[in-house]
This record gives C-alpha cells, structure tokens and sequence, in this order.
C-alpha cells in the first residue's frame, strides 16, 4: 500500500516537470532491450538514406534553399498527429497491454529559450540529437565533440533545471 502511494505521488511531481510519465510498470529481462538496438539501427540506417543526417541537407534547410528537410520533419509530423489521433479514438494500448495517457502541458517561455538554444546548436553544428549516432555509425567521427556537448548541455540542464523559467 505504501508503495502505491509513493508511486502515485512520485508520477503527480512528474507531471510537473519534463520527465516521462508513461513509464511501464513491468520487468523486463535485459535482452528484451535488444528490439530496441535492432530498431534504432534500422532507423540509424533509414536517416543515412533519406540524407537526414547529411550536414549539407541540414545546412540548406537552415539557410532555405531545399525542401528536402521540410518535407520530412512535416511528414513526421503529420504521421504523429495521425497516431496520436488514432490511439486517442481506439484507445489503442502497448504491446504489453498498458494503457497510453496523455497528459496535457502547459507552454511555458522556457521552450521558447530552450528552442532557440536548441535551433542553434543543430545550425552550427548541423546535427541534432536523432541522428548523432548515425552521423558517427557513418564515420563523420567529429560529431563526437557534438555528442559530448549534447551530454554536457543535459547536465547543465539538470543542475541548473530548478533555477530556469519553466
């Protein structure tokens, strides 16, 4: 019973803050992950193909001159309106038969900052957290240096979260 209520009011905190929510409440054995290896190799694999990755691509929808980006981002989201749209009206569940909540969120100007940090970084450096691994898997090794400032900038964050405008 205590757990239960410890569990209750560790997910109403959350709901607060940027963490997840939806978290699963069942164990799993470690090689049960492996699904999700396999899938983001594929996905690693998709991005190389599509050029997502490419800096050049990334280059010429920040400065404009292509579609290219666009179409894909606007495609992504457009599927994640439909999915969304769809799990809400046939209260579809997970593979393991759990339900799937949305919680609303409140805008905040912090997005608006963090955006702009964000939108930033992936101009300069032409890469943004998806495709980082697939960058280097592709042997561009210096987005290394990006990945370890991606983790470097996450820290800040989580030190300096409580003194930021949420």
């Amino acid at each position: 019973m205590q757990q239960n209520i410890d569990t209750e009011k560790d997910l109403q905190l959350r709901e607060f803050d940027a963490m997840c929510v939806n978290e699963s409440r069942l164990g799993h054995k470690w090689y049960h992950n492996l699904k999700y290896l396999i899938v983001g190799i594929l996905f690693g694999v998709v991005f190389v193909k599509a050029e997502v990755v490419s800096w050049f691509r990334i280059q010429e929808m920040f400065r404009l001159q292509s579609f290219h980006m666009y179409g894909i981002i606007g495609s992504a989201v457009v599927v994640g309106m439909i999915s969304v749209f769809l799990i809400k009206k046939f209260d579809i569940k997970t593979v393991y038969g759990e339900k799937i909540a949305f919680h609303p969120k409140k805008f905040s100007k912090g997005q608006i900052y963090g955006g702009l940090i964000f939108g930033l970084g992936w101009a300069v450096t032409g890469a943004c957290p998806g495709p980082l691994f697939a960058q280097i898997g592709t042997g561009a090794t210096v987005i290394a240096v990006t990945l370890l400032s991606a983790i470097a900038g996450t820290w800040v964050y989580g030190f300096l979260r409580e003194k930021l405008p949420h």
